[in-house]
């Protein structure tokens, strides 16, 4: 019993598996998605022919851009260094299925392409935790209600302002 954790705790990254910080590590999920978006179209382009709607170009468009946007998913999971052009073309390619290969694998392959490269291109590496609206005007509004600010003397004027407006009440430049 001493040596078990609270369900629920995140555990520190050393004692966690290689595979959670590999996954952590890049966008994983976008890149999945996008590898499963172009696999479902090229799914769907063997469907049979009372399914079929539009094949579109020939046939090899219609086989061409869900093989790039696997190759493009698998490339996001192995080289996330590339990310931003890999998500940029991810996008282009999966909006291009819809006239090149069933509408775009009867619309379900073209979300998750563009999803996948959305997620994608909106990853960012080792980035802070986001800090909630409340904590960050925590600070400022605790001392608006401690008392008056810095600067003022105890008549309540600014002393900032009658230090730059002499008595003659012309600012110094113009005398």
């Amino acid at each position: 019993m001493e040596g078990q954790q609270p369900q629920g705790v995140q555990q520190p990254a050393v004692s966690q598996d290689a595979f959670t910080r590999w996954v952590y590590g890049r966008p994983f999920f976008g890149g999945l998605w996008l590898t499963l978006g172009g696999a479902w179209i090229l799914l769907t382009m063997k469907a049979s022919l009372k399914v079929v709607l539009h094949v579109g170009m020939q046939g090899v468009a219609g086989y061409l851009l869900p093989t790039l946007m696997v190759l493009l998913g698998l490339l996001i999971l192995f080289s996330p260094a590339q990310r931003l052009f890999y998500s940029i073309t991810g996008v282009l390619i999966s909006l291009g299925t819809w006239v090149t290969s069933n509408l775009g694998g009867f619309m379900v392959g073209l979300l998750l392409g563009v999803v996948g490269s959305v997620l994608t291109f909106g990853w960012l590496p080792d980035q802070e935790p986001r800090v909630s609206r409340r904590d960050r005007h925590g600070p400022a509004q605790r001392a608006s209600e401690d008392g008056p600010a810095t600067g003022t003397d105890q008549a309540g004027t600014d002393t900032r302002t009658a230090q730059a407006v002499p008595a003659t009440g012309l600012p110094r430049a113009a005398q």
